[in-house]
């Protein structure tokens, strides 16, 4: 029995999430209407770092269709790569502008229309095969399921996982006491930590720097490998874990110790830090980096950027430096200075001594691109408005020396195209929990106040 052909109608935001989305449909045809087009060059020259995706997107086309005829282009142009033996589809431009307007259920007054009376006209045209329109906009979605088409799909090959809760916290809670899971266990002791080798079978699915602890309370502990047979588990110390300190502040439950433990571990290099609105992500991750920097001159500056709202994603309508633009996005930053310099006779004061004394710069991330950023601290807000791709550039900015702190919360998505399951941090968490150089920590808990926290389960 041969498999059903399909046809993928792309819409525009579909190449701007992925220039080259076009290359990810294996064996199936793709179908790039000529309004895609349309917005793509509308969009290239503009001053958004979206811009730079729409070139590329143009570019990767272009390198497809540069020797193909016209004929050759509204009939399909093969998409199969040099001296490879995998099946491919077809790439083909549409002209959706041809289409007669009375013969199609939508007016054409949006190019959102457009797209789906191409998705329609395809699917009475060729009964078949299996015609399916790809966008991230979820209202396009619900238009094009009412005007008529069958088949209408998020685009999804960066999904990792296929529901939030499938999420890696970054720990494992064992029911009861952890000891009472373990039946065979050898220790050893060195100057600095107790490793313990346990079966593997106690935790077979296990990850580096994965946190253990138990509903005893007793006992934290962290992966630090395993084999076939053993399972290598440093011993923490639970009552030293929650009373680690960082610029005055020790973590309000185990939650925040393990992720203090993870921001003052140099031997990481990226730390993730995901939960609610109130959990402490900010907090932690400044006054760990103030700590580095000031008191143990382990770092030589912090970096501290976050992403802004679409809406507002150029910043050169504010006034002042970069830094003075970026200080309204920013906010949650200087507010959690204020909080760890509350006590002090003059706030105002020591905040601007230590942001000299710290090198605390505030950058726009729309100027990351090309930087090579060493011996800091980064601190990246709001990861979960950024797509693996942007997230991709910021990583690979850090050079050596250079500890990356990423933190978000996926329940406050901003974006119109993210999804919690296709945000870059969910992409992130995922990708990197099994490098020995990172470690994610999900905050379970509202320290804020029972304000927020009554607000964080009820609202």
């Amino acid at each position: 029995m041969t498999e059903e052909k399909i046809v993928y109608v792309l819409d525009t935001n579909i190449l701007l999430h992925e220039p080259f989305a076009f290359l990810s449909f294996k064996e199936h045809d793709v179908v790039i209407p000529m309004t895609v087009l349309e917005e793509l060059d509308s969009i290239k020259d503009r001053q958004r770092d979206v811009s730079r995706d729409a070139r590329v997107a143009i570019r990767a086309l272009e390198d497809i269709l540069v020797n193909a005829s016209p004929e050759q282009i509204l009939s399909g142009v093969s998409l199969k790569k040099e001296n490879s033996d995998q099946p491919s589809g077809c790439l083909s431009i549409f002209n959706d502008f041809a289409l007669n307007e009375d013969t199609v259920p939508l007016s054409f007054n949006e190019n959102d229309n457009r797209i789906i009376s191409t998705a329609i006209f395809l699917q009475s045209k060729f009964t078949d095969k299996k015609i399916i329109l790809v966008t991230k906009d979820i209202n396009m979605r619900l238009k094009a399921k009412g005007a008529g088409l069958f088949f209408v799909e998020d685009y999804r090959t960066d999904q990792l996982i296929d529901d939030i809760q499938f999420l890696t916290k970054g720990y494992h809670q064992f029911e009861g006491e952890f000891w009472e899971h373990v039946s065979e266990c050898e220790s050893e002791t060195d100057e600095l930590n107790t490793k313990h080798h346990v079966k593997r079978e106690l935790l077979p699915q296990s990850y580096m720097n994965e946190y253990l602890i138990d509903e005893g309370n007793y006992f934290a502990g962290k992966v630090a490998g395993w084999d076939d047979q053993k399972l290598t588990i440093i011993d923490l110390n639970r009552d030293r874990l929650m009373s680690r300190q960082a610029w005055g502040v020790q973590p309000k439950n185990i939650y925040q110790g393990m992720a203090m433990d993870a921001l003052l571990d140099p031997n990481i290099d990226l730390v993730i830090l995901t939960g609610p609105a109130g959990c402490g992500k900010t907090l932690l991750a400044l006054a760990s980096a103030l700590e580095q920097v000031i008191e143990q001159n382990l770092y030589e500056k912090i970096i501290v950027t976050r992403s802004t709202p679409e809406i507002a994603e150029s910043i050169g309508f504010l006034p002042g430096t970069e830094e003075e633009k970026m200080a309204p996005w920013l906010s949650a930053i200087t507010d959690s200075l204020e909080v760890l310099h509350k006590q002090d006779e003059n706030m105002h004061g020591s905040l601007n001594y230590i942001m000299d004394k710290a090198n605390l710069q505030f950058k726009s991330i729309n100027f990351m691109r090309g930087r090579s950023i060493q011996n800091s601290i980064v601190l990246l807000d709001e990861c979960q408005n950024l797509t693996a791709s942007q997230l991709k550039t910021i990583i690979t900015r850090c050079g050596e020396g250079t500890k990356l702190v990423c933190s978000g919360n996926l329940a406050q998505i901003d974006s119109n195209y993210l999804t919690p399951v296709t945000s870059g941090l969910t992409y992130i968490v995922e990708r990197f929990k099994d490098f020995e150089g990172s470690s994610t920590i999900n905050l379970n808990g509202v320290v804020r106040s029972r304000l927020a926290s009554f607000a964080e389960e009820n609202l």
